[in-house]
């Protein structure tokens, strides 16, 4: 798709002005005034910043503990402070941050290494090397973006930057091309694709800030015109098609609405830069199917105000929606994701990114702010029930109850082993959850991140199969610890899945003993279904074949579960004053407090989670939930 189209393009490039640089002065001027206001603020709040050092040691902290925070909150609060430093001299234009703004800029140059301490390494899914050889620079995700930013600031602020001392922009310039341009040309990094292997966020992202940096720098020589800018050009075609190989025509974001942040929406800011670079060229691609499907993957996962399907590492609150998700709307002509997307952005606690750290981002939201306010966010958001084939997932949506099931495999990227896991809301509250991912660690991208609690099946909402006792929430409990789980990898997949969907009916089926790759489990048939007449209500029915006993089904609840049991097998579950979960079948239930100290899983659960430990009383369970 992109490959093709850039290999007919025979014009040279365009100059790239997406935004008025700050020189500008009607532009910036004709902001609402307090946007400006805001803008300016908060500049003011970083004058005298002292931008951290990075020492060897702190980058060595990583490799040493295991510990990603402590050196990535410093690297990044000091991009955060350039960029508000920034934006505030282009809205007033007066010089008084620009002393700020050069040590920042200085500073980041200073940087041994952009990369972060996780990802420095040149094979994937190779252990990090302890410190980076300044030879040889790793363009990661972070290392890509920041010379995005360098980039970005150098085309708004150059002429003034030039006048305060003609060193910054060699420095911008030199530090770029040695870090991001020469390795991108010179090394092949696994996230540029090589058609085979399976890739994420990881292509988009990169490529789009290598984008950035290319079109606002120009890397090419006097001496050798358009040599360079047409090979970074040609190369980020064709990952960008090795990246849509890994999509679904139904334009499914495995990694989750939260990855579809740094997946689908980079994917838009590449097609933006290359249309600004070629004059439009690339317009028509917007109209293709599956790039309007990845445009609105967001909205068909949306369950209520800030909540969406989530599963693998993605957590249920995934942000409030902005200019990128208005704009991709915009481009591929679908108004009902632009009303979202403005909805979204109308109640946002932060609707100017004041945390975000890729200036490109801020300057969209800046100058599509007015447009979004002005909106009209009372037209109607059509949603639907449907089934993503590409990933396995299922929606449906009645009145007052929702339903997720995610079918598939367990060999997603940010995979969790969570096939046959449904989740389910009332009222747009969390009943049945999707408990996300605790703090990425060196643990959790190694051999050993099966370990870990979240990742593992006994805690989501599906069966174990042997003795479950004296098993807690654990970031180190061996995959062989007590019953048999599911396992990770591509043939541990749901099997015979069948989908249904009426105006009276959604229901999906499948076998999930594949997932847990053990022969003494025969079959465990799940059926679940949404029936939206005559009361509506959920109903789950699992059926056991196999010799491996006994089984126990995990419910992960967020509001604490009250157990009454009406006969021997006839038993309810009320989840706080949410719902209740009526269930047929058990021998006996038991209910068990997870606490949550993580401060990535406190961002989305504001105290702690519960785990129903439900044991079948033979082979067969039903569970009604009203």
């Amino acid at each position: 798709m992109f490959k093709e189209r850039s290999n007919t393009y025979e014009s040279s490039f365009f100059s790239y002005r997406p935004f008025p640089a700050a020189d500008d002065r009607q532009a910036w001027q004709s902001l609402p005034e307090p946007l400006k206001t805001s803008l300016i603020q908060k500049g003011e709040s970083y004058l005298h910043f002292s931008f951290p050092e990075l020492t060897a040691v702190d980058y060595m902290d990583y490799f040493r503990t295991g510990n990603r925070e402590r050196y990535q909150e410093r690297l990044f609060a000091k991009r955060i402070a350039l960029n508000h430093l920034v934006l505030a001299e282009c809205t007033e234009y007066k010089g008084r941050f620009l002393d700020d703004i050069v040590n920042g800029i200085f500073s980041i140059c200073g940087e041994a290494g952009w990369q972060l301490p996780a990802h420095n390494s040149y094979i994937r899914d190779t252990p990090a090397l302890p410190l980076p050889d300044v030879s040889r620079p790793v363009v990661d995700l972070f290392a890509a973006e920041t010379g995005a930013i360098l980039a970005t600031v150098f085309y708004l602020l150059g002429d003034a930057l030039d006048a305060f001392s003609p060193a910054i922009q060699t420095a911008i310039r030199q530090n770029v091309n040695l870090r991001i341009f020469t390795p991108y040309l010179k090394e092949h990094f696994w996230w540029m694709g090589d058609g085979k292997s399976h890739l994420n966020n990881w292509t988009s992202w990169c490529t789009q800030n290598v984008l950035l940096a290319a079109a606002f720098l120009n890397p090419d020589s006097p001496s050798s015109p358009g040599s360079r800018m047409t090979a970074i050009f040609q190369n980020a075609c064709q990952s960008l098609d090795y990246f849509l190989d890994g999509y679904g025509e139904d334009g499914c974001c495995d990694e989750g609405a939260q990855y579809y942040r740094h997946a689908g929406l980079t994917l838009f800011n590449c097609m933006e830069v290359l249309n600004g670079l070629t004059g439009g060229f690339f317009s028509p691609l917007f109209q293709e199917e599956k790039i309007r499907n990845i445009a609105s993957y967001i909205l068909k996962v949306h369950v209520h105000d800030q909540y969406y399907v989530n599963f693998a590492d993605c957590a249920p609150i995934a942000g409030r929606c902005n200019a990128r998700e208005f704009l991709f709307g915009k481009r591929t002509g679908q108004p009902s994701l632009m009303t979202f997307a403005a909805k979204d952005y109308q109640r946002s606690e932060d609707p100017l990114l004041q945390e975000e750290h890729n200036l490109f981002y801020r300057l969209q939201t800046v100058f599509t702010h007015q447009e979004m306010l002005d909106w009209d966010i009372s037209l109607p958001i059509p949603y639907e029930d449907l089934y993503f084939s590409s990933a396995g997932l299922f929606i449906a949506r009645g009145r007052r109850l929702f339903l997720a099931v995610k079918a598939g495999g367990n060999d997603d990227s940010h995979n969790h082993n969570d096939t046959g896991s449904f989740t389910i809301y009332k009222d747009g509250q969390p009943l049945f959850i999707d408990v996300g991912v605790e703090t990425y660690t060196q643990k959790t991208f190694s051999p050993r991140r099966y370990e870990i609690w979240t990742m593992q099946s006994r805690f989501h909402n599906l069966p174990s199969f042997g003795d479950e006792s004296g098993i807690t929430a654990s970031d180190d409990i061996p995959e062989n610890a007590g019953g048999v789980i599911q396992k990770a990898g591509p043939q541990y997949q749901a099997a015979g899945t069948d989908v249904h969907f009426d105006d009276s009916l959604c229901s999906i089926s499948m076998d999930i003993a594949p997932a847990y790759g053990d022969p003494r489990i025969r079959s465990y048939q799940r059926e679940v279904s949404l029936r939206k007449k005559s009361g509506e209500q959920i109903a789950i029915h699992d059926l056991y074949d196999g010799s491996l006993l006994p089984v126990t089904l995990s419910l992960m609840t967020y509001q604490q579960p009250s157990i009454t049991f009406r006969s021997a097998a006839d038993a309810l579950i009320a989840v706080g004053e949410l719902g209740i979960c009526r269930i047929t079948g058990a021998s006996s239930i038991t209910a068990e407090r997870i606490p949550i100290r993580d401060a990535r899983l406190r961002g989305t659960w504001k105290h702690d989670l519960y785990r129903c430990l439900v044991t079948l009383a033979g082979s067969e369970i039903y569970l009604t939930i009203e």
